[in-house]
C-alpha cells in the first residue's frame, strides 16, 4: 500500500450510511484536509489492517472503533453467515432475504450500539445517498437522553394511543419531520441532524409507525387481546397515560416461596417464586414490573396492576439458596437441584436446612402428585460393641419424631430404593449419602437380619465413623485408631538394629497378630521387607511355646529369590532353623517340617506340592513378591489358597501392578471376605475407580484396606536411612545355564589344573583368564557364549523382576556390566518391548548425548553402561539405583561405577544390588576380594596382575 506523503494531512471520521439490504451502519474513514484546514472531498474506507499507515490520526479509542465496524462491514458479515466465497452482489441479489435479515439485524445493531458509545463527541457525519461521500453532514450525539410517554384514551367506539417525547424538560415535535429509527434492538432516532437516545429501554418499532402519523385507533372488537399482550408489555416497561381504564401501582412486601417438585425416578427439585400479596411470580427474569389485568364486565371497565418488584431483595433470596449448596438449573421456572459437586439429594437438603429457611422467611410448599413428602431432621445413631471374631452394630435411623431400626432399612439402601414410609403415611427420602456410605455395611454384614460384621472390617466402620456419632468400646476405638500401636521389644536373638520405620513395621505385625488380621507390607524395595519379616519370626520362635503344634512358618517367593532369604537369615537371624524345600530331593513327609521354624519354597513348587502341604497347619504363611498371585484364576492362588496357618502375611513393593484388581487376591489370601467376591470388587470397586473415576469408591476401598496394607516409600523414610545401601542379590541359574557352566567348568579345571598352571607360564595365565571369563559369561547368560541360546538365565530373570518394581516408583536405574555382550542381551529385551533408555559402551560416539538424555527425560528410566566406557567421567545423580551386574577382580572399580550415581550433589539415598550367580565363580571371586584385600585395594589392579596373585589352592577354589 502507498504511504500518505507528510505533506498531505488527514482527518478519522465516522459515517452513518443506509447499506440498501443491512440497514444503517457505521464506517470509519480516513479523509483528506484541504489547505485551510477544511475536509476534502477526497476520502477513503479504513479497516483494522489497512488504518497503520494513519496511525498520527488515532488514538487508543480509535483502534478499538474501528476493529469492532471491521465485523458489521458487508464482506464480513457474508463470510460470517455464508460459508462459501461468493461475490457481495450475487449474495444480496440471490441468497438474502428477510429470514437471513430478522437474523442478522440484531446482531449488527448490538455492535452499533457498542460503537455509538464509543464515538460519543469524536466527527461523526452522515452520508451521502447519491455519491457516498462520508462527511456529507455533520452529525451531534444528543448529550442527554430522551424520555418517552405513551397516552391511551378509550372511548364507547375505540381506543387511540400515541407517544410523546420529551427533551431536556420540552416536548420535541417528531412527527412528520424525516425523523428515522435507525436502530431498532434499542431505540436511535435521528432528526435534524441529532442522534437521540432514551433512557428507557424502547423498541423502535413501537416509535416507528408514529413518524408520519398523528395516532393508531384499536377498535373494540379488537380491544380485549390488544390489551392482554400489547399494551400490558407497553405498561409493564414504559412510562403509560390513560384515559378510560385505570393503571394502579402496587407495592407490597413479598415473601419467598420454595415447591418440592417430587420427581420419580428422576431430578426432584425445589422452585423459588415470590409473593406479592395476591400475586406470584418465578424468580428470574428482567421485569422489575410484573403486570396484571382484570376486565370487569358488568362495569366494561379495565384495571392494570403494576406490581413493583424488588430485584435487589429477589436476587439476595436467590443469592441465598446457592450459599446454602444449591444452584439455579432453569432460569425459566426459577427450578433449583443440588450442586453436582456435593452428593446429596434435594430431600437431604431440605431437611438440612428447613429451620434456617423458615427463619429467613421463606415459606416451604409441596407439589408431590399426592404424596406428602416427609421434610424434617433426618439423623443415623450407630453404636458399635465388641464380640470375639466380630462387631455387632446397632443402628438407628431417625426421621423426625420416629426412631427406625437401621437393618429396616436394608433391602432400601442395598437396592437404592429411597422412598420409606413412616408410620403416619409419610414419606421419608432416604438421604443420598446413606446409599454411598452405609452400602457396604450391609453388604458385608454376616447375616441379613443383623449388623454384624467380620472383625477384619474394621476399616467399614473406621470409614463411617467419619460420617456418624459413632459410639464405641474404648478396646474398639483403639483397634479403630490403629496409628497408635504398642511398640514391640526386638527379639533377643535378632543380629542388627531395626530402623524407626523397620520397628514400626514389626510392630504393625504383632498389631495384626493381637487382633488375628493378615496384612500385606507394601514398602518400597530396599526398605528392608526381609529384615522385618526375620525379626518376628525371630520373635515367634523365642514366644512359642515347644508344645505348640504349629510352630513352622512357611515362606513362598520367587525361585530368584530363594538364597537371598536364606543368606539374610544367616546374617540376621542365625538361631532359625531354616529348611529349603526346593530342588528334586525335597522332603515329601510334611512331618519333617515340625523341626524347622521357617520353610522357604517356591511358587511353583506349591503348586506341585499341593496336596502334601496342605495337610500341615503352619504359624505364619508368608508370600514374598505377593502379586504373583495377584490373578485369582491362577494355578499359584488356587494351590496358595488351600493351605492353612494361624496368621498371614503378603510382602511386596508392588501389590497393584496394572489394575485395581490385583489386590483382591492378596488381600482375600491375608483376610478372607474383606472385599466380598471377586465379581462383586469388580463391580463395586475397579469398574467405578479404573472406568469412572470414581473418587468416592477409591477412598471407600482405600478405607477397608488401610489397617490391612503398610507402605513407606523410599522418600518417606529418607532421614532414615543411610546414604547408601548394598546387597547382594544371590541368582538361581536355570537348570539348562547350570548344565553349561558344569560341563565348561570341568573342561579348564582338568585343562589348568592338570598341566598348564604348573608350569607358570604367559600363556597358561592367559588360558586361565580365558576359562574364568568364559565361566563369567555362562554365570550372566549363556547367550554370551552361544549366540543361539534360547533357554534363559537365573540373573537375567531376578534383575528384570527387580527392575518391574522400581519402574513402578518411577526411580531411575543405573546398570552396570564389564560385558557389552550382556548389556546388549538387556538393550535388545528393552527395544523388543519399548522400554526407553539410555546406552553407553566403548563404541558410543556421543557420550554427552547419551548422558543428557538420561539427566533430562522423565521417560527414560533406564542406564546400560559399560563399566570400561562409564566407569569415570559420569556424574549421574539423577540415578537412585545402581545395579551391578557382575563382579569385577578390583573393587575399587566397582566402586568407582557406585560413585556415578553417589557422589557430591545427589539428594536422595542410593541402592546399589550386586547379582551373583550362586555356587559359579562369581561368588568365589566376592569371597577372594575379601581375603585378598592388600590386592584388591592396590592402586592399580588388572585381571592379570589378580590371576598372578592367585595360589594353587586359589585356583583349585575358584575352579572346584
Amino acid at each position: 500500500m502507498r504511504q500518505t506523503e507528510k505533506s498531505i494531512r488527514y482527518q478519522l471520521v465516522y459515517s452513518l450510511g443506509e447499506h440498501p439490504y443491512l440497514g444503517y451502519l457505521i464506517e470509519p474513514h480516513i479523509v483528506q484536509l484541504n489547505a485551510n484546514g477544511s475536509l476534502s472531498l477526497s476520502s477513503k474506507r479504513v479497516f483494522s489492517n489497512t488504518v497503520e499507515e494513519y496511525a498520527a490520526a488515532l488514538d487508543e479509542q480509535d483502534y478499538k472503533i474501528i476493529k469492532l465496524l471491521d465485523e458489521v462491514e458487508q464482506t464480513q458479515v457474508i463470510k460470517k453467515y455464508h460459508k462459501k466465497a461468493i461475490r457481495p452482489a450475487d449474495y444480496f441479489l440471490n441468497i438474502f432475504d428477510q429470514k437471513i435479515y430478522d437474523y442478522i439485524r440484531p446482531k449488527l445493531e448490538q455492535k452499533l450500539l457498542k460503537a455509538l458509545e464509543l464515538i460519543g463527541q469524536k466527527p461523526l457525519f452522515l452520508m451521502n445517498k447519491k455519491d457516498g461521500y462520508s462527511a456529507d453532514q455533520k452529525l451531534q450525539i444528543a448529550p442527554l437522553p430522551t424520555s418517552i410517554l405513551f397516552h391511551f384514551r378509550r372511548n364507547e367506539v375505540e381506543t387511540r394511543y400515541f407517544p410523546t417525547l420529551k427533551y431536556d424538560g420540552h416536548r420535541m415535535e417528531f412527527m412528520f419531520k424525516n425523523a428515522e429509527v435507525i436502530i431498532n434492538a434499542q431505540a436511535w432516532l435521528l432528526m435534524d441532524n441529532t442522534l437521540y437516545h432514551f433512557n428507557q429501554p424502547l423498541e423502535g418499532k413501537k416509535l416507528s409507525p408514529f413518524l408520519n402519523k398523528r395516532y393508531i385507533t384499536v377498535t373494540r372488537a379488537t380491544e380485549k387481546k390488544y390489551f392482554e399482550t400489547f399494551v400490558a408489555n407497553l405498561i409493564e416497561k414504559n412510562n403509560v397515560y390513560a384515559e378510560g381504564f385505570d393503571i394502579k401501582t402496587i407495592k407490597e412486601d413479598a415473601t419467598p416461596v420454595l415447591t418440592l417438585n417430587y420427581v420419580i425416578e428422576g431430578q426432584s427439585h425445589v422452585q423459588l417464586s415470590f409473593n406479592y400479596g395476591d400475586y406470584s411470580f418465578s424468580y428470574g427474569g428482567d421485569h422489575k414490573i410484573s403486570v396484571r389485568l382484570q376486565y370487569e364486565k358488568e362495569k366494561d371497565w379495565y384495571t392494570f396492576s403494576r406490581i413493583k418488584r424488588s430485584a435487589a431483595w429477589e436476587e439476595k433470596q436467590h443469592q441465598h439458596l446457592l450459599d446454602l449448596g444449591l444452584k439455579q438449573e432453569d432460569s425459566l421456572f426459577g427450578s433449583y437441584v443440588p450442586d453436582p459437586e456435593n452428593t446429596f439429594s434435594i430431600f437431604d437438603w431440605l431437611n438440612h436446612h428447613q429451620e434456617e429457611l423458615l427463619t429467613q422467611g421463606f415459606q416451604i410448599k409441596q407439589d408431590t402428585g399426592g404424596k406428602q413428602i416427609f421434610i424434617g431432621k433426618t439423623s443415623l445413631d450407630i453404636e458399635v460393641v465388641e464380640d470375639n471374631d466380630w462387631f455387632d452394630v446397632r443402628a438407628f435411623a431417625n426421621f423426625g419424631p420416629y426412631k427406625i431400626p437401621f437393618i429396616q432399612l436394608r433391602d432400601h439402601i442395598l437396592n437404592h430404593i429411597q422412598e420409606f414410609v413412616l408410620p403416619n403415611g409419610e414419606v421419608a427420602i432416604i438421604p443420598e449419602e446413606w446409599f454411598a456410605q452405609y452400602e457396604h455395611l450391609f453388604q458385608f454384614a454376616l447375616k441379613k437380619d443383623s449388623l454384624q460384621l467380620n472383625k477384619a472390617h474394621i476399616g467399614i466402620l473406621h470409614e463411617i465413623s467419619e460420617h456418624t456419632a459413632l459410639s464405641m468400646s474404648r478396646k474398639l476405638q483403639q483397634l479403630s485408631n490403629f496409628e497408635e500401636i504398642q511398640e514391640i521389644g526386638q527379639p533377643q536373638g535378632f543380629v542388627g538394629q531395626l530402623r524407626p520405620y523397620q520397628q514400626a513395621g514389626y510392630n504393625w505385625f504383632h498389631f495384626l497378630q493381637e487382633y488375628k488380621f493378615g496384612g500385606v507390607l507394601a514398602d518400597d524395595m530396599g526398605l528392608g521387607k526381609t529384615v522385618q519379616t526375620l525379626a518376628l519370626l525371630q520373635k515367634q520362635k523365642e514366644e512359642l511355646k515347644d508344645t505348640d503344634h504349629a510352630k513352622t512358618s512357611l515362606l513362598i517367593l520367587p525361585t530368584s529369590l530363594v538364597y537371598n532369604w536364606q543368606k539374610e537369615a544367616d546374617n540376621f537371624a542365625p538361631k532359625l532353623r531354616v529348611l529349603l524345600h526346593t530342588g528334586t530331593n525335597r522332603f515329601k513327609d510334611p512331618y519333617a517340617f515340625t523341626h524347622f521354624d521357617l520353610v522357604i519354597t517356591t511358587y511353583g513348587i506349591v503348586r506341585s506340592d499341593e496336596a502334601m502341604l496342605s495337610k500341615c497347619f503352619f504359624n505364619y504363611i508368608i508370600l514374598d513378591e505377593s502379586q504373583n498371585i495377584k490373578n485369582p484364576t491362577s494355578k499359584s492362588f488356587k494351590a496358595i489358597k488351600v493351605l492353612k496357618s494361624r496368621h498371614k502375611l503378603a510382602l511386596s513393593g508392588t501389590p497393584v501392578e496394572n489394575s485395581v484388581s490385583d489386590i483382591w487376591s492378596q488381600m482375600h489370601f491375608t483376610n478372607p471376605g474383606l472385599l466380598g467376591s471377586y465379581s462383586f470388587f469388580q463391580k463395586e470397586f475397579v469398574t467405578p475407580i479404573e472406568k469412572k473415576k470414581d473418587e468416592a469408591s477409591a477412598k471407600r476401598l482405600q478405607a477397608i484396606i488401610k489397617p490391612f496394607v503398610l507402605r513407606r516409600t523410599k522418600n518417606q523414610v529418607a532421614t532414615e536411612l543411610p546414604p547408601k545401601t548394598e546387597q547382594i542379590i544371590y541368582c538361581e541359574m536355570t537348570e539348562d545355564q547350570s548344565e553349561r557352566y558344569e560341563t565348561t567348568k570341568s573342561e579348564y579345571r582338568n585343562a589348568i589344573l592338570d598341566s598348564t598352571v604348573q608350569q607358570q607360564g604367559k600363556g597358561s595365565q592367559i588360558a586361565l583368564l580365558q576359562g574364568l571369563t568364559k565361566l563369567r559369561q555362562l554365570a550372566n547368560h549363556p547367550q554370551m557364549v552361544e549366540e543361539n541360546y534360547q533357554a534363559g538365565s537365573g540373573k537375567f530373570e531376578a534383575v528384570l523382576e527387580m527392575l518391574d518394581a522400581i519402574s513402578s516408583e518411577g526411580n531411575k536405574v543405573l546398570i552396570f556390566s564389564q560385558f557389552v555382550k550382556h548389556l546388549e542381551i538387556f538393550k535388545n529385551h528393552f527395544q523388543k518391548l519399548n522400554i526407553p533408555f539410555a546406552y553407553l559402551d566403548g563404541t558410543t560416539k556421543n557420550r554427552a548425548q547419551a548422558v543428557q538424555e538420561f539427566k533430562t527425560d522423565d521417560n527414560i528410566k533406564l542406564f546400560l553402561i559399560s563399566i570400561k566406557a562409564g566407569g569415570v567421567g559420569l556424574n549421574l545423580t539423577e540415578a537412585d539405583y545402581v545395579f551391578i551386574l557382575d563382579p569385577w577382580w578390583n573393587p575399587a572399580v566397582e566402586q568407582q561405577a557406585i560413585d556415578r550415581s553417589h557422589r557430591i550433589g545427589q539428594t536422595r539415598n542410593v541402592f546399589i544390588y550386586k547379582f551373583i550367580s550362586k555356587d559359579t565363580v562369581e561368588e568365589k571371586i566376592v569371597a577372594m576380594q575379601n581375603r585378598k584385600k592388600s590386592i584388591a585395594t592396590s592402586l592399580v589392579t588388572t585381571e592379570e596382575s589378580f590371576v598372578k596373585s592367585l595360589s594353587q589352592d586359589d585356583l583349585k577354589e575358584l575352579l572346584r
